[in-house]
């Protein structure tokens, strides 16, 4: 039996960059991957037969990734700032957030709002999450702090602003209209079923994005998330780490021991530790857990090896089946549509240039008003009649994912819909998968000068490039349980127990991925801080 001093599961961003801080500290690194690719979800496709242009697929935009990370692992990364923040079409006008233009941001305030105070509280609540984000951000990448101490860091009014009142409470209190009340509540909501009016969950997924590197920004990463991946697979590879794909792991014992199983032929199979090093590493996809046919055991064959310690980047639940406990899945809340365009649709609001409002997030019905009534309707067990969603172009910003034929021809857009809860999903998910899409292009349609799908570009065989992707799809095709992004519930940054907010019961394997505290989103915290809890000793080793 091969041993490791660290064996992880799962080679997703998380796992690489524990892979890597560990290996450049001289550790016997290896990563087992499920799929044919490392990455998990931060990859880039061609999803459309045909289509030369890579989309982030699933995670598309980077926040919560730290400089520091970038610049230990030496990572070659550009990330692009988005010169627009947001537009939000509100009648025949809107509400456009310019970067670089503060008269402009305040004007449009003005034709929104009618007046000046909304914009004024916009820059007193963003000035003072601007400072718990340059206050939070470093704790991030340190052991946790008690709650007493991020309330001393962080002041009282925001201490009871975002942490301890209802964010929906808070926005009420400090913004008039509803347009500008559902900007702010958008962040509170993304990937988390919740009611912004009562439930503090919502402030956790509102902190989690505004505070992401100190500034809270989103940017674009050049490449697409695949790049990300990319680059932090290239730095633990660099450093000596082990990486087999194709590579299921079917169980986990609390004495480091890891079995898996891979294709039996090489040329299908991966690589597996026993083999000599002339044979391939795999880049076979491994199937689902729970899918696997009669032919399983003749197709694949099983292995076991030993870590002095198991990292985990897998959602918590994968965990629990893996040690033989019962799992509890969690609910992902979201409708992810992919789309290539073969030019941007035309606003009603003629003062606006589409470049400008499509760079940036482009609201959707997504109101104080429109937000709750969503979420009301969802809860009752319905596909929001006007479900709110947002969407962005990544090749206004970074036209490299475009195949050269393609540039000044055509353009990616990401839509990100709201209040769309697994459970809407699990009886018929053909069906409700279809409605929900239909849906959203009448609720995108409804704030536009002209129907979306008039352009959207057509592949070769005539499909219109559009795929849309619910929580039970990501279910299915992924291995996520109930296709929550974030693995589970966002937890709040600190514990009253201390520690690095990775361990687990058991003292060899730790959380290193979105499911540990402090995780969710493409950060590489997660796997940053299990690598640290290691070399440092706040393992438990």
């Amino acid at each position: 039996m091969s041993r490791y001093d660290v064996v992880i599961a799962g080679g997703g961003h998380n796992g690489l960059v524990a892979a890597a801080y560990l290996a450049r500290a001289g550790s016997k690194v290896l990563v087992l991957e499920r799929l044919g690719h490392a990455g998990g979800l931060a990859v880039s496709t061609r999803a459309f037969p045909g289509v030369d242009v890579r989309l982030s697929r699933y995670s598309y935009l980077v926040s919560l990734l730290p400089t520091k990370i970038a610049r230990d692992l030496g990572l070659g990364l550009e990330l692009r700032r988005r010169r627009y923040a947001s537009y939000t079409p509100k009648d025949r006008t809107g509400l456009l957030v310019d970067n670089g233009d503060a008269a402009r941001t305040a004007a449009s305030f003005r034709d929104v709002t009618g007046g000046t105070a909304d914009h004024q509280a916009w820059q007193d609540f963003y000035g003072l999450v601007g400072r718990v984000a340059r206050t939070l951000a470093p704790t991030l990448l340190e052991p946790l702090r008690p709650a007493a101490e991020i309330e001393r860091l962080v002041g009282p009014q925001a201490w009871r602003d975002l942490f301890r009142r209802p964010i929906g409470e808070v926005v009420d209190e400090r913004f008039g209209d509803d347009t500008v009340r559902g900007v702010v509540l958008t962040d509170a909501l993304i990937g988390t079923f919740a009611d912004p009016a009562t439930d503090l969950l919502a402030n956790r997924c509102f902190l989690y994005h505004v505070i992401g590197d100190g500034t809270g920004e989103w940017n674009v990463p050049v490449g697409g998330m695949g790049a990300v991946s990319g680059a932090i697979e290239e730095a633990a590879r660099r450093a000596g780490a082990r990486i087999v794909t194709g590579a299921e792991i079917v169980g986990i014992a609390p004495s480091g021991e890891v079995t898996f199983r891979t294709a039996r032929d090489a040329e299908r199979g991966g690589r597996h530790p026993g083999q000599h090093e002339g044979q391939r590493e795999g880049q076979h996809e491994g199937q689902h857990d729970g899918q696997h046919d009669g032919q399983h055991d003749a197709e694949h064959e099983e292995h076991t090896v030993t870590g002095g310690h198991v990292l985990v980047n897998l959602p918590p639940a994968v965990l629990d089946r893996l040690l033989g406990r019962p799992d509890t899945v969690p609910e992902g809340a979201q409708l992810k549509v992919n789309m290539v365009l073969s030019r941007l649709p035309r606003l009603k609001d003629p003062a606006v240039d589409p470049k400008a409002a499509f760079s940036g997030t482009f609201h959707i019905n997504e109101g104080r008003d429109q937000l709750a009534r969503a979420y009301e309707q969802a809860a009752g067990g319905r596909i929001p009649d006007l479900p709110p969603a947002e969407v962005y172009c990544h090749s206004l910003t970074d036209p490299s994912v475009l195949g050269p034929e393609l540039r000044g021809r055509a353009e990616t857009m990401t839509l990100f819909g709201l209040h769309m809860p697994a459970r809407l999903f699990r009886e018929d998910p053909e069906r409700a998968r279809a409605e929900a899409l239909r849906a959203t292009f009448a609720s995108v349609d409804s704030v536009l000068a002209e129907p979306l799908q008039d352009c959207l570009l057509r592949a070769p065989d005539g499909t219109p490039c559009v795929e849309a992707r619910t929580p039970v799809d990501l279910e299915t095709e992924t291995g996520l349980p109930g296709g929550h992004i974030f693995h589970r519930d966002l937890s709040w940054p600190y514990a009253g127990e201390g520690g690095w907010g990775v361990e687990t019961e058991h003292e060899r394997i730790l959380l290193c991925g979105a499911g540990a505290r402090r995780g969710g989103g493409v950060s590489g915290i997660p796997g940053h801080n299990a690598a640290m809890a290691l070399l440092t000793g706040g393992g438990r080793a």
